[in-house]
């Protein structure tokens, strides 16, 4: 049986990283989860350069730092998870490396952090440390650049959620998902699938293209809800992926989008070709499963 009795949430100590928490209050009240608060300490040489320096001088600097680094978690949203199963754990070494390492360890059942953090990273559209986290977790990844809106975002059971598939090997497992999360909280589900437009054709071929894609793809999508045996609405729309369901999410308002992610790697990883764009459009948090 699905559960999600420990949750990740790496924390930078920054305003996105107590935002994100919000989301993990919602889904720990729900499922009397464990939420793991996680902060990764870099080693010397990152956080502090090739600083010519006495190695004494240098290892004092660094176990000033891990002790007010301990201090901070400790009591770093102390008030906002009170009532909460919470575990604070320090580890060292590449953020994202470690982030994925201590998920796979503890078998964590969902990550939940921001696009974005501060530091080195900031200016990437897409965190750094949290395309690694998505490119390398075996478990899903709960995200978006929504974050920063968090406890308005989540401040309410989810209502609607909308799982977007592109019919690829990982689909099955999206929807199974989506339909578990749909029947935890007695939302509503809509299954979408977008697809490119036609090459250039005249009106006529395009038309007939679209009915043929649509009554294909929609017999496809009507099996995955079979197979998970869940109340889906079926939406089959034509356009740029990423767009198409962005679009899709805010007109029907929903609360949480499911998608897939490949279990090969490859020139995109393990997350396919749109999925970096929908998490950094999406108006509400995408689950990478």
């Amino acid at each position: 049986m699905r559960s999600l009795s420990k949750i990740l949430l790496p924390v930078d100590f920054s305003e996105r990283a107590a935002s994100a928490a919000s989301c993990a209050k919602l889904l720990a009240h729900h499922f009397q989860s464990e939420v793991i608060l996680l902060h990764v300490l870099p080693p010397m040489q990152y956080q502090y350069g090739p600083a010519e320096m006495g190695g004494a001088l240098l290892g004092e600097l660094y176990a000033n730092r891990a002790a007010r680094v301990t201090e901070d978690l400790n009591h770093f949203l102390a008030d906002e998870l009170a009532g909460l199963r919470i575990t604070r754990v320090i580890q060292e070494g590449d953020p994202a490396q470690e982030i994925v390492a201590f998920a796979h360890r503890q078998g964590v059942d969902l990550i939940i952090m921001p696009t974005h953090g501060y530091g080195p990273f900031r200016r990437f559209i897409l965190g750094s440390n949290t395309a690694k986290v998505l490119h390398d977790a075996d478990c899903p990844v709960w995200t978006g650049v929504h974050m920063e809106n968090a406890p308005a975002v989540c401040a309410a059971p989810l209502g609607h959620i909308l799982c977007a598939v592109d019919l690829g090997p990982q689909s099955e497992r999206a929807v199974a998902w989506a339909a578990w999360l749909q029947k935890e909280f007695h939302a509503r589900l809509t299954l979408l699938h977008a697809f490119a437009a036609a090459p250039d054709r005249s009106d006529r071929a395009e038309a007939s293209w679209r009915m043929q894609v649509g009554e294909a793809v929609e017999e496809e999508l009507t099996r995955l809800r079979q197979t998970a045996g869940c109340e889906a609405e079926i939406l089959v729309e034509a356009g740029d992926p990423a767009q198409v369901i962005c679009k899709a999410a805010g007109r029907l308002g929903s609360d949480a989008l499911v998608i897939g992610r490949g279990s090969a790697a490859g020139v995109y990883g393990r997350l396919r070709t749109n999925a970096y764009a929908i998490i950094r459009q999406s108006p509400c948090p995408v689950v990478s499963v």
